[in-house]
């Protein structure tokens, strides 16, 4: 896909425009998170994603404000934590959410994770609550958009039902670790796929044959990893606290990279994976 800066966008089934890459901010530490925020402003991002349970949010909204950047100019996603699944328990999180980033709406608001069968008899009621609440806040205007993260077909199907249907699904997606059949069935029902984990927290960056791809191309494998994500239709969410890597991070855009390349990325074997499938976690 042509791409060819960071505030270049996908576009949702509701017309929202999504800044084409994001700065993660999972695992960054509250003392840093506000500085790193800052910093990827100020490097040129424009697409900040947090959540609940990354006990961030204050500093991720401290260094939204830090940064000077207009709100109107940010896209700012979060996402609601498990413990928080259901109507009203949902809703009384979304309101901590924005106090906590002291924001007045979200751009986009996500399910952090599905409630599956292997935990949860009544797993469609569950998730079914949860999205009732997102939908109230996304007709109020509160939310530009809602969606999911780690659901898989089966999770999806009884939200592809309802009054609103998901826009965006945030899954775990890098070289060595695809989840095809994920992207392809989110697709095929209007979803914008985002990878969390792009660089599979750099498990996969020292990987050989990554590493002669990306000398071809004269980039790093990080800039390789990224750029794949974006030549496949996915929305990368890199998260870095070092304002090197920071703005490393965004510089995939001075770049082609030729199909031959992309086909052998897809082919690679499984590796990388983080272990967190959503059908098993036990959070």
């Amino acid at each position: 896909m042509a791409f060819k800066c960071a505030t270049d966008v996908f576009k949702l089934e509701n017309g929202v425009g999504i800044p084409c890459i994001g700065f993660g901010t999972w695992q960054s530490p509250d003392d840093v998170a506000e500085r790193a925020v800052c910093e990827a402003i100020e490097a040129g991002y424009r697409h900040i994603d947090t959540a609940a349970i990354y006990r961030n949010e204050k500093s991720v909204g401290r260094g939204i404000r830090a940064s000077g950047v207009k709100r109107g100019d940010l896209f700012v996603t979060s996402k609601v934590w498990n413990s928080a699944r259901g109507y009203r328990t949902t809703l009384e999180a979304f309101e901590k959410t924005l106090e906590d980033l002291q924001l007045d709406y979200l751009d986009l608001y996500l399910i952090h994770w599905p409630a599956s069968p292997s935990r949860f008899p009544d797993w469609r009621e569950v998730n079914l609550a949860t999205w009732q609440a997102l939908t109230e806040l996304y007709k109020a205007g509160r939310i530009r958009a809602i969606g999911v993260s780690n659901f898989r077909p089966q999770h999806l199907e009884p939200l592809l039902a309802a009054e609103v249907k998901p826009m965006v699904n945030q899954i775990e997606y890098h070289p060595g670790y695809l989840q095809q059949d994920v992207v392809d069935y989110s697709r095929a029902h209007g979803l914008v796929v985002e990878a969390w984990s792009p660089l599979g927290c750099g498990r996969v960056l020292n990987d050989p044959r990554l590493e002669t791809l990306a000398r071809r191309l004269g980039v790093t494998t990080a800039q390789l990893a990224l750029r794949f994500c974006l030549e496949t239709g996915t929305l990368p969410l890199p998260k870095s606290v070092s304002a090197q890597r920071i703005r490393a991070n965004l510089d995939v855009f001075g770049f082609e990279m030729p199909g031959d390349v992309v086909a052998a990325i897809r082919a690679l074997p499984e590796f990388g994976f983080s272990g967190q499938d959503p059908d098993k976690v036990t959070f």
